[in-house]
């Protein structure tokens, strides 16, 4: 999926609106963008910070829901439903910023020559449990290939080697990652 500069701004639009109507009524707004391919269905990831502090980010890897209602859902998931954090204040919402990470073209890696940093995101599954780390996260601590994979499966509760175990799926994907 293809987003224009219009369709980034009218999903930052919607993820704003939305939550201050979830946050004034406890309800998400009924809704239809502007533009069909809003529409198609989506994987998203909605990240919310005040500042430099992360407030929630939540998301989904599977492309079930349209784009704009995916984004609406995940941004209330990651105001009140981030096991991590107190649910967002209303008062927060002024100084709050919103980033959404759209993914796809979600693939198996084998090796970490074909990790990209600040390119690819990593999934890492094994007995129903998953690791999952957006690109952005790699650049912004300055971590190599390695060290990014390490991560992703200790967040899945996975030994840093264990990637590469029989049973483990090990994904890269792209996200087009905006706010």
């Amino acid at each position: 999926m293809d987003l224009t500069d219009n369709d980034r701004i009218e999903l930052l639009r919607i993820a704003r609106a939305t939550l201050r109507e979830y946050l004034s009524t406890g309800h998400i707004p009924p809704g239809k963008p502007h533009t069909a391919h809003l529409l198609e269905p989506a994987a998203v990831f909605v990240s919310l910070h005040c500042g430099e502090t992360l407030r929630g980010c939540i998301g989904t890897t599977e492309a079930k829901t349209p784009l704009f209602r995916a984004v609406q859902e995940m941004a209330v998931a990651a105001a009140s439903r981030d096991p991590r954090f107190d649910g967002l204040r209303r008062e927060e919402l002024q100084e709050l910023d919103i980033e959404i990470s759209v993914l796809h073209d979600r693939s198996p890696f084998a090796s970490l020559d074909e990790i990209v940093i600040g390119v690819h995101g990593l999934a890492i599954t094994c007995r129903g449990r998953r690791g999952l780390l957006l690109p952005q996260v790699a650049v912004d601590h300055r971590w190599d290939a390695k060290t990014f994979v390490h991560k992703t499966c200790d967040k899945a509760g996975l030994s840093v080697d264990e990637w590469q175990a029989p049973g483990v799926v090990a994904e890269k994907f792209i996200a087009d990652v905006f706010s």
